[in-house]
């Protein structure tokens, strides 16, 4: 469980990746929409694994790749807004976020399962 330090800094740095990949998302995925789902922090706040949602790409472990090469510079752009909030500037860690995969795929299953009891009936 997350102390509220912990998410107050993982808000704070999602906003400013948020506001990082809105403005210069574009150098880094071209035509591709990037969105920061979720963010979580080390109990030392040195390690911010970070939860991205792409719209517009067919091949997001790529995406993820991609963006996972350019960590250092985003941590760098990160470092600058921040800097005044934060004493260490957390590693960068980026996952594909697959909520909505799973949610879609827990509705197929159940919708099955409702099928299933009606040709039962």
């Amino acid at each position: 469980m997350e102390s509220k330090r912990q998410q107050k800094f993982a808000g704070v740095i999602q906003e400013e990746l948020a506001s990082i990949f809105q403005r210069e998302g574009a150098a880094y995925l071209p035509n591709t929409l990037v969105t920061i789902t979720k963010v979580r922090v080390s109990p030392d706040l040195a390690v911010a694994k970070v939860y991205l949602s792409f719209l517009n790409t067919t091949n997001t472990a790529l995406s993820v790749n991609q963006i996972n090469a350019h960590a250092n510079e985003i941590r760098y752009k990160l470092g600058a807004k921040i800097r005044h909030q934060a004493r260490v500037i957390p590693t960068l860690t980026f996952f594909v976020d697959d909520t909505n995969e799973y949610v879609q795929r827990m509705d197929q299953i159940f919708d099955k399962i409702a099928k299933e009891r009606k040709e039962e009936e």
